[in-house]
């Protein structure tokens, strides 16, 4: 039964899809020709394309051609604070510009569209979540990726998918009870895998809570050898059914990495684009949505990324007219907990590296 801030949520998110253009579809030659002239820009403008995986695959293919990133949220923020362009262009989710925004202030932020966000970052209003915090002054913050800048600027840690469960064993360690926000399915998966003492913030993403585990069970009938790979943000049935549960770059790797054939793929299908370039041998296959509960026979593609298109990432390189920013002293307190992300990940890279 859904809650009424539940359903609250869902209106509130699908008032905010109803006015929004999808990308067209554009031929073989438009899209050469829009990828010529936005690749002069970049160069002419010392700019560097950012897109994260659930983008379109033209828009990965282009970034990866010009020099840029195709990455989850953290390896894209990362990136951007070391490449030397003087311009980054974000393809992906509100966000992200803004967290590149924080990171490199000396930067201009670009991105193909202001409007694209995030149902979690929707859900999740600074006033209400700063109200809710408020409440348990002695639990640390943590929040994922996917908030505001005033949010992270609340938070005492930001973490992305890919490190949630090491910075909160870490955390744990240091004896910190916590508060999380706002997916409570990602955030209920690591509370089971970590024992942490952890309070919700109610926030869901509307792709990934679509994924219905007795469509998957359904197709797991039909191809019995699949492995099923399942991103955490999904319901908890979904995750009981995973072979592997992980991060957009975790999945990747999953993919490479396994003995199976064929995969079941329980997240944006934008992530095939990487899938099939590194295992072309591969099958992989949508997850399905469809079932009780579900609104749509296939959700499997985010609407705010799906705004991302060669035509406005042109419109935006000719005009430099859909920038971030990012006020000073908001800048100054959400990068505190950012950094602490990248700090703690660097260091684990350095662990590891020693250890090899």
């Amino acid at each position: 039964m859904l809650s009424d801030k539940d359903i609250a949520d869902k209106v509130l998110v699908r008032e905010h899809l109803a006015h929004l253009n999808v990308t067209p579809v554009l031929s073989v030659e438009e899209i050469e020709a829009y990828k010529t002239k936005i690749t002069a820009l970049l160069k002419e403008k010392n700019a560097c394309l950012v897109a994260h995986y659930y983008t379109d695959p033209v828009l990965q293919s282009l970034a990866e051609e010009t020099g840029g990133c195709v990455a989850d949220s953290l390896e894209m923020a990362r990136f951007g604070s070391n490449h030397p362009a003087s311009m980054l262009v974000v393809a992906g989710v509100r966000f992200m510009g803004e967290t590149a925004k924080i990171l490199n202030p000396e930067k201009r932020v670009l991105m193909p569209t202001l409007e694209a966000t995030c149902s979690l970052d929707i859900g999740c209003p600074e006033q209400e979540f700063s109200q809710f915090c408020d409440q348990y002054p002695e639990r640390k913050v943590v929040v994922y990726a996917n908030t505001s800048a005033a949010v992270k600027a609340r938070a005492d840690w930001v973490v992305t998918s890919s490190c949630a469960l090491d910075i909160v064993e870490h955390l744990m360690d240091q004896g910190e009870s916590l508060i999380w926000g706002p997916d409570r399915h990602l955030g209920r998966y690591i509370e089971r895998e970590t024992g942490a003492d952890m309070l919700m913030w109610n926030g869901s993403c509307i792709v990934h809570e679509e994924f219905k585990a007795k469509g998957i069970s359904e197709l797991k009938a039909v191809y019995p050898d699949a492995a099923i790979l399942v991103h955490p943000e999904s319901p908890e049935a979904m995750v009981e059914l995973a072979d592997v549960v992980g991060s957009t770059s975790q999945l990747i790797k999953a993919a490479c990495d396994m003995p199976n054939e064929t995969f079941i793929v329980a997240t944006d299908k934008g992530i095939f684009y990487k899938m099939q370039q590194l295992a072309p041998t591969k099958r992989f296959i949508e997850a399905p949505t469809g079932g009780n509960g579900a609104t749509c026979r296939s959700c499997a593609l985010c609407p705010w990324m799906a705004m991302n298109g060669l035509q406005s990432l042109l419109a935006v390189l000719e005009t430099e007219d859909q920038e971030i920013f990012v006020d000073d002293g908001l800048r100054d307190k959400a990068l505190v907990p950012l950094r602490r992300m990248l700090d703690f990940t660097s260091s684990q890279r350095l662990a590891l590296a020693g250890n090899a």
